[in-house]
């Protein structure tokens, strides 16, 4: 098969935000697409160490088959036709993952090393880096996830904590109010005790509805009708005590209409983040996503460790409950489009353009 030689335009090339990638060396981007340089007739990954090809001659592709079907060959040194290393430690992650999951008790740091084929300091830091979490971390957000379904369907409190995993009911309740933010007995109840304040405000966005437990802020909201967004509120917390703002709670609503503002500026206030483990897990990567910045929902997916999670990914940003304080608004489609947004693609687009004017004028 010939090898296609269409030379590429070295301005077009170098303009494209996948050059810079290039340049780097980047790692993160290994996946995402490939290219090709015309002279050498091979393809590579972003993050090949060879020397670095002039820009006339480059092409990208969004695939290797891609790349193959135009004539172009594996290089033999990043090897871009085998998994990349960060494709291959997700993979093994994932693999430990359901392991943690299913296992009772969990298995010994060393146990999952070896299993992953590793020493433990270096399976602790890889699976710290694909997850964001520890393992005795990832073991405690699954068993939280545990707790709270069996609450909901146990015939009593203390056979939910046996049949999520504890050992003890002292344990768990030592753990309690860090995993469901309330007793058992009231979160068995739809948190019948507990208080929730809120205001709605307004912002150049529209309305937005801002509420706090006893932990935080549980809730980010933004909507075109004041009334829906205490609705929403109610429907999220349908048995807490919502109580209507006072003189002190507007000073927390001028801040977070600060943070939609000027999203840069970020928001330091305590979250009250619920949300199953793999939630948990993804909202963790969003807040890791520098303002000015956006990452593809196969890339988040990538860094979780469930390459193959893309539309439970997209879920977990669409049932996000903390507008731009978890900002889900920095994910977008593969190819740099914006996908739906829980609050309206067009505020997505605004959030995105403030944060890129407020990088080139920082």
């Amino acid at each position: 098969m010939s090898v296609s030689r269409k030379p590429g335009a070295a301005g077009t090339v170098e303009r494209d935000p996948r050059w810079s990638a290039v340049v780097g060396r980047s790692a993160a981007a290994d996946g995402t697409f490939f290219y090709s340089v015309r002279t050498t007739g091979v393809y590579c990954r972003p993050s090949c160490g060879a020397r670095r090809p002039r820009p006339e001659n480059v092409r990208f592709h969004a695939t290797r088959e891609e790349a193959e079907g135009e004539g172009f060959r594996p290089c033999r040194r990043c090897r871009p036709d085998r998994p990349a290393l960060a494709e291959q430690h997700a993979a093994t992650v994932t693999e430990i993952c359901r392991l943690i999951e299913t296992s009772s008790p969990v298995p010994r740091l060393d146990e999952l090393a070896s299993r992953a084929g590793m020493s433990p300091f270096h399976f602790h830091r890889v699976f710290k880096a694909v997850t964001g979490l520890t393992p005795r971390g990832y073991a405690a957000a699954h068993r939280g996830e545990r707790v709270r379904r069996e609450l909901e369907k146990a015939p009593s409190v203390t056979a939910a904590i046996y049949d999520s995993g504890y050992s003890s009911n002292g344990r768990f309740y030592d753990d309690s109010e860090r995993v469901l933010g309330m007793t058992p007995s009231e979160y068995r109840a739809g948190g019948a005790n507990a208080e929730i304040r809120f205001a709605v405000g307004e912002c150049s966005l529209g309305s937005i509805l801002v509420a706090r437990s006893e932990r935080g802020v549980c809730a980010i909201l933004l909507g075109n009708d004041p009334d829906a967004l205490a609705r929403e509120l109610q429907d999220r917390f349908p048995r807490a005590s919502l109580i209507g703002a006072d003189a002190a709670f507007e000073d927390l609503v001028a801040r977070v209409v600060g943070l939609v503002e000027a999203p840069r500026i970020g928001l330091d206030l305590p979250l009250d983040v619920r949300g199953t483990a793999f939630q948990q897990r993804v909202w963790r990567v969003l807040r890791e996503i520098p303002a000015g910045s956006t990452l593809s929902y196969r890339e988040v997916a990538r860094r979780i460790g469930a390459p193959r999670a893309v539309r439970a990914v997209a879920h977990a940003c669409a049932t996000n409950p903390l507008a731009v304080a978890i900002p889900c608004h920095r994910v977008v489609r593969s190819d740099g489009g914006l996908a739906g947004y829980r609050w309206g693609v067009e505020r997505k687009r605004t959030l995105l353009q403030r944060e890129k004017a407020g990088a080139s004028t920082g």
